[in-house]
């Protein structure tokens, strides 16, 4: 699934529910809560990332 930093556990953890979507630069986020504290978190994606981690089972939204 999708990765990204949550800034209360301090570390790089799993996203728990995310979801991808586009920017209005047409950039690619994703958002969802960490799999440790559930906190909400979010990752500014690459192309190739987003349609990876869409591949794996996260939700789109555009």
């Amino acid at each position: 699934m999708a990765e990204g930093y949550c800034v209360k556990c301090k570390a790089k953890s799993q996203m728990k529910n995310p979801v991808v979507s586009k920017t209005s630069r047409g950039g690619y986020m994703c958002q969802g809560t960490c799999s440790k504290c559930g906190t909400k978190m979010s990752a500014m994606m690459s192309e190739d990332n987003a349609m990876k981690a869409i591949k794996e089972g996260a939700k789109k939204s555009f």
